[in-house]
């Protein structure tokens, strides 16, 4: 341990230690040794009288603090630091006198330090934040709550905290008497459109007294995918009973739904919502339909406005609810890809009498923009002006586009369309203050940038001829930019998006930083110019916080990232690298930390730079975390995002693999620990990345694809012709599928895999972890397969990210020989008695161990037959003590799942005591597995049997009882 203490108190430390036990053990005899000016105390075993090795010990304690040099609790030369062994005994045994400042630094492998971000903490005290609504002069959120089966919830803050956006200084937060749950209990808020959603929730209209609760607020129930009112009143009609069974239950997808909806929009009256439907009447992807419809919110009558495309969305009405925007696209094209911007000019209300005569035929209606290989989205109608805006990638970013004009309003290098644009309903990477005002975000290299910029309106322009015309148009003026992180000048978080604008210049919007947990912000966008002097709004003020952990843990266990770019196969790609860090821990017996790379998701996405639990739960146990933003990723313009066009597989696979290549030649990663995993398409790059390189050593694929040909027909219907573009044409390309699927490369592996899925996933369906799963089997690699009942493409329940997080970490831990804090490793009579007498275990492993200690008694060879007299009291004299220490007679508190394994010749342990054990976690339904292997005694000493425990119970840690013991 390292105790960092002032030199006062140094002298009685030394005295102490020399006159307790401490000094009757070699590792804990402390040398005070000067180096640099700094008193180092460390166990005389580790120091040689050569000051090279001083050196090299006080530079190991130095690599803890090298990746924060600026930091308060970085390494100064005027601090005295203790180093001993990781003793809790002599840890317990220092005591110091005077003056004392004593932080207890453990000196601890990489990987193997205890953490405060338990799996518990990152599932049970995360929400889901997002996305934000202003309505009525109240602020709205989602919050999506893993310890309430991942549902999601529409809250609201209070009136007080949503109007002080502009008035005091930061740092509020609503509490539970100030943010109110306004979705019933139980009650999902959550749309299965596109399998990926968004747009759930729908305002328009304000309260009315007999609607107290929130007047024309509706949202998407996920249970039965009906629309409904925010008192409860289902929207009747909208679909018959009989078609949308919903079934019942919170958690899961329910029974049948045959139409799910949105992406709404409500007329300033109220009465019509505009909305896209998603029709599963036959649930095969070719065969789901996808429309425009208008709902009567009175009589639940609906009408297609709009059909003939494969996809649609963003409906978006004009000032005047005359006009509706809208985007549509088809097959094979991703919205990234190619859309169309669209108007309906002549919108019939839901109650004209005009219907019958209107064609929905997209085709007739106008085209704005789009096609011909550019991409459009985000249509958004300026409040005052009523002209059109929208986003494209024409210029090769995402910039601001107003209908009728060739050239961005904002022409800039950057992409202003959100993080991953495309993916679910309801994202804006701009708005439109009420009185005009343009504001948007982009992501800059060192966090989000604020765009606010004046939208001048002029009335009857002068034509090219003299003329007058009557069309109002707008320019862009006075563009102003507010970089985040900068505390002094703009107030505002380091990263933002997801902006909504309130009244006047107050702004809403998702924003955190690295190091704290995203938060709902209100922020006002006006300052004051008075003689040229400035004054800056006043800080962003929280309504509502995604985590507690940042605040209930020190700044020292929290890592801070660094963006890295790297050389790699098409030029430059990026990352964000997370050393390890734990105040508590340093390491002087690694060189260099194990590194987990990660794979985002989409492929057409990108990491997520703002605070993730799930990263700071392995770099405080002294994991390196590196998530690379590889060629396909968005937020770098179009030519990168298109790097992946035919080339998913290999592109994203050597970025990871040359992202992990570039740490390891800086000493930032040890070579032989590089571990990597991804979810959904980050899992393919997983496997792919284990499949066809020779890089990381592990790897755990989250609902990921092994199997690129069977994907192609069995997913749905958004994503069911993805593949087109990054691998090609099926069946046509149907060679290129097979050699790009890591389940036909299964020859080329080696190493341990842990595959994670969702049981009712529809994206990625189970088949492909199981299909994977058995072929590694056939391999005879160390794999294992869980499958998490209720859960979806990606897990939202707490209990099973609890489970996937523990599962990974003894995974790698078992794979690197790591010993990882609150695993057990002792004898297996131990190991029995910690299961079935403490709670703090979740799975074991009894090699060769006891069970019942009064059968052993009798039992067992000459050298050990009196053994237990010591240990437990004399037999049959203490047969009481005997019967209450043995786990066999307390399997009934027992409820964790047990491996064991044992040697047919064993006469230390018979046998029969790990049959007795295993027949009775049988008989109480606990989850069990006995190998017995033929040929082995006490202890096993054959290579294949040594070979087979160690996968066995890999297989056991990471499938948590449920392994596969027929190999």
């Amino acid at each position: 341990m390292v105790a960092i203490l002032r030199r006062t108190a140094l002298l009685s430390l030394v005295c102490h230690c020399s006159t307790t036990n401490v000094r009757q053990s070699a590792a804990f005899l402390l040398r005070p040794v000067v180096i640099e000016g700094v008193i180092v105390v460390v166990p005389s075993s580790s120091l040689s009288s050569s000051s090279s090795s001083s050196s090299s010990l006080l530079s190991s304690i130095r690599r803890r603090f090298r990746f924060y040099p600026d930091h308060p609790s970085s390494f100064s030369p005027r601090k005295s630091v203790i180093m001993a062994s990781s003793s809790a005994t002599a840890a317990s045994s220092f005591s110091s006198s005077e003056e004392e400042e004593e932080t207890i630094i453990i000196d601890a492998p990489y990987g193997a330090w205890e953490s405060p971000i338990t799996s518990e903490v990152v599932s049970s005290k995360n929400v889901k934040l997002g996305p934000v609504y202003f309505h009525d002069g109240e602020v709205y959120w989602l919050e999506g709550r893993p310890s309430e089966g991942g549902r999601n919830v529409l809250c609201r803050a209070a009136a007080a905290a949503a109007a002080a956006a502009g008035g005091g200084g930061g740092g509020g937060t609503t509490s539970a008497a100030t943010a109110t749950d306004v979705t019933p209990p139980g009650s999902n808020v959550r749309t299965r459109v596109h399998e990926y959603g968004g747009g759930a929730v729908v305002f328009g209209g304000a309260k009315t007294p007999s609607s107290s609760s929130g007047g024309g607020i509706y949202y998407s129930e996920f249970v039965t995918q009906q629309i409904c009112r925010l008192d409860g009143t289902p929207v009747t009609a909208v679909a018959p009973d009989d078609e949308n069974d919903g079934g019942s239950g919170g958690g899961g997808g329910g029974g049948r739904s045959r139409y799910r909806y949105a992406d709404g929009v409500l007329t300033k009256d109220g009465g019509t919502m505009y909305c896209v439907r998603e029709d599963h009447a036959n649930p095969n992807p070719r065969d789901v339909v996808n429309e425009l419809v208008s709902i009567d919110v009175c009589d639940g009558s609906t009408r297609t406005i709009a059909s003939g495309r494969d996809f649609y969305s963003s409906p978006r009405l004009s000032r005047d609810d005359t006009k509706l925007a809208y985007v549509a696209w088809d097959h094979p094209n991703m919205p990234w890809d190619t859309t169309e911007l669209r108007i309906i000019i002549d919108l019939p209300s839901s109650s004209s009498s005009s219907s019958s005569s209107y064609d929905p035929d997209t085709n007739g209606h106008v085209l704005v923009a789009g096609g011909n290989d550019e991409s459009v989205m985000q249509p958004t109608w300026h409040p005052i002006a009523d002209e059109l805006y929208y986003l494209s990638d024409a210029s090769g970013y995402y910039n601001i586009y107003v209908a009728g004009r060739a050239s961005s309003v904002l022409p800039m290098s950057v992409d202003f369309g959100g993080s991953s644009p495309g993916w679910t309903f309801g994202r804006g990477g701009y708005v439109f203050l009420d009185d005009g005002r343009l504001v948007s975000s982009y992501e800059g290299d060192e966090g989000s940038i604020l765009v606010v910029a004046d939208v001048v309106v002029v009335d009857g322009s002068s034509g090219d001829d003299g003329t007058t015309t009557t069309t109002t148009m707008t320019t862009i003026d006075n563009v102003r930019e507010y970089r985040g992180g900068e505390e002094e000048t703009t107030g505002l978080p380091s990263i933002f998006s997801g902006i909504v604008p309130g009244v006047g210049g107050d702004i809403y919007f998702l924003g955190g930083s690295p190091g704290s947990p995203t938060c709902v912000y209100a922020w006002n966008v006006d300052r004051d110019d008075d003689d040229d002097r400035v004054t800056m709004p006043p800080a962003a003020r929280v309504l509502a916080r995604s985590s507690s952990i940042s605040d209930a843990f020190p700044d020292d266990v929290i890592s801070v990232p660094r963006r890295v770019v790297f050389p790699t196969t098409l030029g430059n790609a990026y990352g964000y690298h997370y050393p390890p860090r734990n105040g508590r821990y340093v390491c002087t017996s690694d060189a260099s930390p194990p590194l987990l790379v990660k794979a985002h998701g989409g492929p057409t996405s990108c990491a997520n730079r703002s605070f993730n639990a799930g990263i700071q739960y392995w770099t405080s146990r002294g994991f390196a975390v590196l998530d690379v933003d590889y060629g396909g990723s968005t937020g770098y313009g179009r030519d990168y995002r298109r790097r992946l066009r035919g080339s998913w597989g290999i592109v994203d696979v050597d970025d990871v693999c040359n992202g992990a290549t570039y740490l390891v030649e800086r000493g930032l990663a040890d070579v032989d620990r590089l571990c990597i995993d991804g979810g959904s398409a980050g899992g393919y790059t997983t496997l792919c990345a284990l499949a066809f390189r020779d890089v990381f050593r592990a790897g755990t694929s989250l609902y990921g694809i092994g199997d690129l040909t069977a994907l192609a027909g069995d997913t749905h219907k958004f994503e069911s012709r993805y593949l087109d573009g990054l691998v090609g044409p099926y069946p046509e390309d149907e060679r290129v599928y097979r050699e790009r699927s890591p389940i036909e490369s299964v020859d080329t592996l080696s190493c341990p895999i842990l595959l994670l899925q969702g049981a009712e996933d529809e994206v990625v369906p189970p088949n492909q972890a199981v299909m994977m799963h058995e072929a590694l089997l056939r391999k005879g690699i160390p794999t294992c397969l869980k499958i998490y009942e209720g859960e979806q493409h990606g897990f939202r329940k707490a209990e099973n990210i609890r489970d996937a997080l523990d599962s990974e970490l003894a995974f790698y831990g078992k794979v690197f020989g790591i010993k990882i804090p609150g695993a057990i490793d002792a004898g297996g009579y131990t190991t029995l008695c910690a299961l079935a007498f403490r709670d703090v275990f979740r799975a074991g492993t009894s090699l060769y161990g006891i069970g019942d200690l009064t059968a052993l008694a009798g039992d067992t060879h000459k050298f050990e037959s009196r053994y237990l007299d010591g240990l437990v009291g004399p037999y049959p004299e203490d047969e009481r003590v005997y019967r209450e220490r043995s786990p066999i007679e307390s399997v009934d508190t027992l409820s964790c799942p047990i491996l064991l394994l044992q040697g047919a010749e064993d006469e230390v342990v018979p046998p029969n005591q790990a049959v007795m054990m295993h027949e009775a976690l049988l008989r109480k339904g606990i989850p069990t597995c006995l190998k017995i292997y033929e040929g082995e005694q006490h202890g096993f000493r054959k290579a294949e049997n040594i070979r087979d425990a160690l996968d066995s119970e890999l297989a056991f840690y990471g499938k948590w009882g449920d392994a596969d013991c027929s190999r």
